[in-house]
């Protein structure tokens, strides 16, 4: 059983890192990634307007935490 800092949870934050949502979408979580990735690269593609790469900056931290600290329910 893979609990929090597992393996597959620090290949999970790594890929959210370089991707937005990959690592939960590697976790088999397709709903959060979807909506990471969207949200976020929205607010990366907007980052000219200073305001929404600040907000897109905390949501991929979040997104990276997220994939980290996930343990599965089993």
């Amino acid at each position: 059983m893979s609990g929090q800092g597992s393996g597959g949870n620090v290949l999970a934050a790594v890929c959210s890192f370089f991707i937005p949502g990959l690592g939960q979408l590697v976790q088999g979580r397709i709903l959060p990634a979807l909506l990471f990735f969207v949200f976020i690269g929205v607010n990366y593609f907007f980052a000219v307007l200073i305001f929404p790469a600040i907000i897109g900056v905390i949501f991929h931290l979040w997104c990276i935490i997220d994939a980290a600290r996930f343990k599965a329910l089993v």
